[in-house]
């Protein structure tokens, strides 16, 4: 049972959000709506953790159709990180789990409105409320499949806000569905990473950017593994950092990536 004491903290905290559940290592997860969007998302914040230290945050965005607790139920994020954290094999993080359109039937894409509202009120509402590490270096962004395209859309839209770009079992170039469903050429070319990535190598070199991609077998009949080879291999000829991942095995890949990509990400130092 969630005593009162942690009702009232949570409150002070982060307004609007209540308790959800507790990792075994005595991190928490919190929910409620964040600004900008119409349903509840989830925030977790480590074990021991306090307002006088300064974590990184990561960003997770979830597939489509879908809900942000495909990372809590299906990869057991809370579990995860509460155990590499006690261990010491990570550093302590907190994670934002935002949720996208109106119910988890929404099976457009992380871009226009959704997108802007994560990076215009979602992204200075947790940086007013919690005690974050404020610049790109202390922001990761990631995402499994559609939460995948938009982690690297977005991301390369906002050059600066995040440092470390993940994307799990995903695709880089745009849908035609959601916001792009009638979207000009213009708008498309705005929203396709395989054009963005050339013409933002110089910055993306200069600020040290890094990307992680990984994948496993093809999933649905418009993702194909071959998509995140050929845009790490163009991330190379760019001079951009990018670690590479393939699973083959299906069973258990999403958690495998998960794992992997934020042990690397939040590698104790």
């Amino acid at each position: 049972m969630i005593s009162l004491a942690a009702l009232l903290a949570t409150a002070s905290l982060l307004p609007g959000f209540a308790p959800y559940a507790t990792g075994p290592g005595g991190g928490s997860v919190q929910t409620g709506t964040f600004p900008g969007e119409q349903r509840p998302g989830f925030v977790y914040l480590p074990p021991h953790f306090s307002r006088s230290h300064r974590y990184p945050v990561v960003y997770l965005l979830h597939g489509m159709p879908g809900s942000p607790t495909e990372y809590l139920l299906g990869t057991e994020l809370a579990t995860w990180a509460d155990t590499e954290i006690e261990q010491g094999a990570i550093t302590p993080f907190v994670a934002v789990l935002p949720a996208a359109g109106p119910d988890p039937k929404y099976n457009g894409e992380w871009a226009g409105p959704i997108a802007a509202a994560l990076v215009h009120e979602i992204v200075p509402w947790v940086d007013e409320h919690l005690p974050t590490i404020a610049t790109e270096r202390g922001r990761v962004i990631a995402g499994l499949s559609a939460g995948g395209f938009g982690a690297v859309d977005i991301a390369l839209q906002q050059p600066g806000l995040f440092g470390t770009i993940e994307a799990w079992s995903a695709y880089f170039s745009p849908l035609r569905d959601g916001p792009l469903r009638h979207a000009p050429r213009s708008v498309l070319a705005a929203n396709d990473p395989t054009e963005l990535a050339p013409a933002l190598a110089p910055v993306l070199r200069r600020d040290h950017t890094r990307f992680f991609l990984s994948t496993g077998p093809g999933h649905s009949h418009w993702f194909k593994p071959e998509q995140t080879l050929a845009f790490a291999r163009e991330l190379r000829k760019l001079g951009v950092a990018v670690n590479y991942h393939v699973y083959a095995n299906a069973r258990g890949e999403w958690r495998a990536q998960l794992d992997t990509g934020l042990g690397w990400a939040l590698r104790a130092r």
